[in-house]
């Protein structure tokens, strides 16, 4: 069997991994094992081959480590939209207790509504859920 073939091999077990383990390493070592198997096609010799898995495969590697580095962190699941379908809903505060807390009918239930960390209750009307934390719904002002 031909070198390219072993690589090919490997780039599809890497890429199998990858799709039962979730993570996208493997595929970037896919990757370079793919671009070692191009390499072999070309007829460089097999410690150049090598060479050029390592340099692909770790090379992606750090190339997407950097990328998600800089990315922005997404919301934790308690206030992310796209996970609670409660954030953005509005709620009418009728009263608040001294605790700083108030109770709300909201989807047939009733919930224990707080104030979002350094804002103070008191005002009753609507309020808009901008987190949800247990059974309680964290609350701004509209």
């Amino acid at each position: 069997m031909a070198l390219s073939t072993y690589w090919w091999l490997l780039a599809g077990a890497a890429i199998a991994a990858e799709l039962l383990s979730g993570t996208v390493y493997l595929l970037l070592i896919g990757g370079g094992f793919a671009a070692a198997a191009v390499a072999a096609h070309m007829g460089t010799s097999l410690p150049l081959q090598i060479v050029v898995a390592a340099v692909i495969g770790a090379g992606a590697v750090l190339v997407w480590r950097f990328l998600k580095r800089r990315a922005p962190a997404g919301l934790p699941a308690s206030a992310n939209p796209d996970v609670n379908l409660d954030i953005g809903e509005t709620v009418q505060v009728a009263q608040w207790e001294p605790d700083g807390t108030a109770h709300v009918q909201y989807r047939g239930a009733r919930w224990t509504v707080v104030p979002r960390a350094g804002a103070l209750p008191g005002s009753t009307g609507a309020h808009k859920v901008v987190e949800v934390v247990g059974t309680r719904l964290v609350v701004d002002k509209i």
